[in-house]
């Protein structure tokens, strides 16, 4: 047997009732609530997107994890280098040397930061290869002098495979005309695109025995380079190498390096929850003017339930019942709703583009063109928890107030 106040709230819910203006209120806030629902899931969704492919881009060209001293270089590198690599959480790890310069070809001259590599370890640790658009990173060989572009970089300089191309270093050489800085020629082997304006617009690779020639920097190295097995672990990895290496060197990992994206993007997606569950609480308040109606709707019902010996507890608890009937129907709904839309955003919003002739995310503007989306579980079950207790609260005024009724007062003029 169920409770009778469960049995008479959902005979309540159901019943076709004599203002209609409380069944079009009910069904406005289940729409709302459902509305709000689907949306904070949806923007969740994009922003957890959002979040996921700029982490994927921009580790797509930098290491998780770097190794440097305190001076900008390590002289005697190869002992850092294999207590790095020691690390069980250490996949893979590679030296690297870091400048800057300027490209010229022509008329055309564009500021650069210069990285050397070695082709071999760096295409382990960022998988580089893989976003060659010309050429391949094998092509840099010591002692060649060969370079490789970024894409918008390649194009600003209309540099194409096989150009000779000059850099100009800032440290420069005395000679008696005075300071004169540093040219060297480098012919064009590959280029790249990685999708991210700050890393196609000003990067470009050499092998790493040219640019400590370039440097002038003999056998040292900016640092280590390391990919790591998880990236969850880098802040903890980075700290025991920290307390393994000399004073004089230190260790940053992906999440200081480029803590700034990441922090914008943590912030907006707990600014747009906050905004957008103003639209769940203003459905709740729909709610609550429903059940005042239908208190008010009801009070001969309710007085004839009291004369027959039901407490106010219960007469509370069948209105609660309305309330959060309309609140788990508008969640629910709004959560399939939401789950479908971010799981298909990707067909949904080109083919409004292509059905407005618009484009939301212009490449010239913005480092990611296509709208991603990354539907977390957690998301959802946080959204459905808060939106099902604001309904909850949003219950317990009319109700309170439906239990106060009293059975003399509102029998006097049926």
């Amino acid at each position: 047997m169920r409770p009778y106040e469960l049995f008479i709230g959902l005979r309540y819910t159901r019943a076709k009732r004599r203002n209609h203006f409380i069944s079009f209120i009910s069904m406005i806030s289940m729409l709302g609530i459902a509305l709000g629902v689907a949306a904070l899931i949806i923007v969740l969704s994009v922003m957890n997107g959002f979040q996921k492919e700029i982490r994927a881009r921009i580790l797509g060209v930098t290491p998780h994890l770097q190794v440097t001293g305190d001076s900008g270089q390590l002289a005697a590198w190869q002992p850092i280098m294999d207590i790095v690599s020691a690390n069980p959480d250490v996949q893979g790890a590679s030296p690297y040397v870091t400048g800057q310069g300027m490209l010229s070809q022509n008329d055309n001259v564009q500021g650069i930061m210069v990285r050397g590599i070695v082709p071999k370890g760096e295409n382990q640790l960022t998988g580089l290869d893989e976003k060659m658009k010309a050429g391949k990173l094998s092509e840099l060989r010591a002692g060649e002098f060969g370079i490789v572009l970024g894409s918008d970089l390649a194009r600003a300089l209309a540099a194409r495979i096989g150009d000779n191309i000059l850099l100009i270093t800032p440290q420069g050489q005395i000679t008696p005309a005075g300071m004169v800085p540093r040219l060297k020629q480098f012919h064009v082997v590959g280029i790249f695109e990685v999708g991210m304006s700050p890393y196609d617009n000003a990067l470009a690779l050499i092998h790493l025995n040219d640019a400590q020639k370039l440097y002038r920097m003999g056998d040292a190295v900016s640092g280590i380079s390391a990919r790591l097995r998880d990236l969850d672990r880098a802040q903890r990895v980075s700290q025991e190498l920290e307390s393994m290496l000399p004073r004089d060197i230190y260790a940053t990992d992906w999440t200081r390096q480029n803590a700034n994206y990441f922090r914008a993007v943590q912030m907006e997606k707990k600014m747009m929850f906050i905004i957008l569950s103003l639209i769940v609480a203003v459905a709740a308040f729909n709610i609550v003017s429903t059940l005042v109606m239908a208190v008010t709707d009801k009070q001969a019902d309710i007085a004839i339930l009291r004369t027959l010996g039901a407490s106010p507890a219960s007469i509370m608890k069948i209105f609660m019942v309305q309330g959060v009937l309309i609140g788990l129907v508008g969640a629910v709904t709004g959560v399939i709703g939401g789950i479908l839309v971010a799981l298909n955003i990707g067909s949904i919003v080109p083919f409004i583009e292509h059905l407005f002739g618009v484009q939301f995310l212009a490449k010239d503007i913005y480092f990611i063109t296509d709208l991603p989306s990354n539907l977390q579980q957690g998301d959802v079950v946080v959204v459905a928890a808060f939106s099902f207790a604001i309904s909850l609260i949003a219950t317990l005024y009319p109700s309170w107030r439906a239990s106060k009724t009293q059975p003399a007062e509102a029998l006097r003029y049926e």
